[in-house]
């Protein structure tokens, strides 16, 4: 039995990737409202607003980001598995052990460079170019928070491979709802 301090800390994780996964969920509902508010404001009323394709891009790229670690809890990503069908096997925990540690590796490189540009933004008052102006380090700090929650849970999931196993009814659930 692992000590309760691991296992709180698993559970923070897991649901610090649920929140930010029903976070970007919302974004792309409220994208979508205002891209309906844009098309509607400019070709029923003929007046188009200036801030409507800033703040969905940006809200894209904050919602894309923060919701990998969600997608990676919930084994939403890409997943080819026909050579390990023995679910418990030591060579499928090594298979999916390795694709955890180059989403690790990513996410770090990702986190290190990214919180360089983001601070380096923030420090120089960078603006863009548009008619908003909005500060380029809220945009930036996308990346390396996204990764970073990605990064945590990647570390999360090793964890589970090796202590839990991997579970053949998860697996079928998620494809089940898949089809």
């Amino acid at each position: 039995m692992p000590p309760l301090y691991i296992n709180n800390m698993i559970k923070l994780i897991d649901n610090i990737s649920e929140f930010f996964g029903k976070l970007s969920a919302w974004l792309f509902f409220f994208i979508g409202i205002i891209v309906t508010y844009e098309v509607a404001t400019r070709y029923i009323f003929d007046s188009p607003t200036i801030w409507v394709d800033e703040v969905s891009r940006i809200s894209q790229i904050w919602a894309t980001y923060i919701g990998l670690a969600y997608a990676l809890k919930h084994k939403d990503m890409i997943v080819i598995d026909i050579a390990f069908k023995n679910h418990n096997s030591l060579s499928r925990k090594i298979v999916e052990t390795f694709s955890l540690f180059v989403i690790i590796a990513f996410s770090a490189i990702t986190v290190r460079y990214g919180f360089d540009i983001w601070l380096d933004s923030t420090l120089k008052g960078h603006h863009t170019d548009t008619l908003l102006g909005l500060p380029k380090w809220f945009t930036q700090a996308s990346i390396w928070v996204g990764f970073l929650i990605l990064f945590m849970q990647a570390i999360v999931e090793i964890y589970k491979v090796w202590v839990k196993g991997i579970d053949p009814n998860e697996e079928l659930e998620m494809i089940k709802e898949s089809v």
